[in-house]
Parts: C-alpha cells; sequence; structure tokens
C-alpha cells in the first residue's frame, strides 16, 4: 500500500512539473500509454492518480476520452481563491514559527524575489505557499490546500504574465513574513487574506480581457 501511495505521489509531482512547466495545457488529453513511458510506472497507479485528482476537481474525466485538463472559468477561479485564501490563513494561524522555519522561509523570499521570468516566480511561488504553511498539525487540512493549489496553478500559468504585478505579491509575501518575525499572526493572516484577493482580482480582469 505505501509502495503504491508513493507512486501516485510521483505522478503527482510528474505532472505538477508539467503544469508548472506549461507543458500541460488546458484542453489537453493525457495519455496514460505515454505518462507511464514517460515515468517508467504502471498504468494502473497512474489511473489512480488521474482519479485522485479528478475528484479534486484538477482534472476532467471525459467518456471515450479519458483524463482531461478542464476549461478555465471566472467561477472556479472566484470558488478556488476564495476557499485557498480560508485554508491557507487557518493553516497560519495554527502554525508554530520556529526560529529556523523562519530562515528557511526569508531564503525562500528572497529567493523569489530574485527570480528572473514569471514561470521561475510561479514556481518559487508555489514552493514558498506550500513551505509557509507545512507544520500546520492540521494534515487534512494541508492536503486539500496541495490539491486545490495544482488547479489554480493552471489559473496562474495562464493569467499572471505581468512582471510588475508578480513583484507586487512578492512584497506581500515579504510582508506576511515580516509580521509573523513580528509575532503579529493576526496581521500577517490579514495580509496573506489581501494578498489572495489581490490575484483573484488580477486573474478576473485577465479572464474579462481574453473573453472580449
Amino acid at each position: 500500500m505505501a509502495k503504491l501511495s508513493a507512486l501516485r505521489d510521483k505522478i503527482k509531482e510528474h505532472l505538477l512539473q508539467q503544469i508548472q512547466n506549461g507543458e500541460l495545457l488546458v484542453g489537453k488529453t493525457i495519455n496514460l500509454a505515454a505518462l507511464s513511458r514517460a515515468t517508467g510506472i504502471s498504468v494502473t497507479p497512474i489511473r489512480e492518480a488521474l482519479t485522485q485528482l479528478e475528484q479534486a476537481q484538477v482534472i476532467q474525466a471525459i467518456p471515450n476520452r479519458g483524463f482531461v485538463v478542464g476549461k478555465l472559468s471566472k467561477q472556479e477561479v472566484k470558488n478556488l481563491i476564495e476557499i485557498v485564501a480560508q485554508l491557507e490563513v487557518m493553516a497560519l494561524e495554527n502554525t508554530k514559527f520556529e526560529p529556523e522555519e523562519m530562515e528557511a522561509l526569508a531564503k525562500m523570499q528572497s529567493e523569489l524575489e530574485a527570480t528572473t521570468t514569471i514561470t521561475e516566480g510561479l514556481r518559487a511561488r508555489f514552493n514558498f505557499h506550500n513551505h509557509l504553511v507545512q507544520h500546520c498539525p492540521n494534515k487534512v487540512l494541508l492536503q486539500i490546500l496541495k490539491d486545490l493549489k495544482v488547479r489554480l496553478h493552471f489559473y496562474e500559468h495562464d493569467f499572471i504574465k505581468d512582471h510588475g504585478f508578480f513583484k507586487k505579491l512578492s512584497t506581500q509575501t515579504r510582508s506576511v513574513i515580516d509580521a509573523i518575525q513580528e509575532d503579529n499572526v493576526p496581521t500577517a493572516a490579514l495580509i496573506l487574506r489581501m494578498h489572495w484577493m489581490s490575484i483573484l482580482e488580477h486573474i478576473e480582469a485577465q479572464i474579462s480581457v481574453k473573453n472580449g
């Protein structure tokens, strides 16, 4: 059972890398045989991993086509970000930050600010947010957050193209760290919520422009 779970996680990580690299696009069918060849993992755990991602609404199961990356919508991104913001704030409020953890976060923040492309920046952002709350004791909450963020990554990859806006996001996450270092978690939680609302507003505007 542990081995099967590890294989499923490996497939999810492989697909996440494809999303972050822009190789797995909206509307694309996921080919099980090709995925098996690329990862060296048999089709059975791959199918189980894809079924789990379908249940988490990251992808869709389409009759006679298999698994497909579903279309993006303004309503879905609103629902996603509102839930992610709520859960991440909850996780933050229930996390105890040790000095070594703050050092790691500060280092990740510096790496995030040093990225030179949006693709690199989004990958660093994804890692930063996961690291921010990884010590929350509620592991069920963290798993839900992780699955939701995989789907959300499609939206960030497609609609965050403005480097100036990305720099604004980095400034906000820096403020979150500063508030935590000052032992002011309520302020950190408020900034974090505003951070996610900034992303929602930006992506909704970009979707409106794209849809004309």
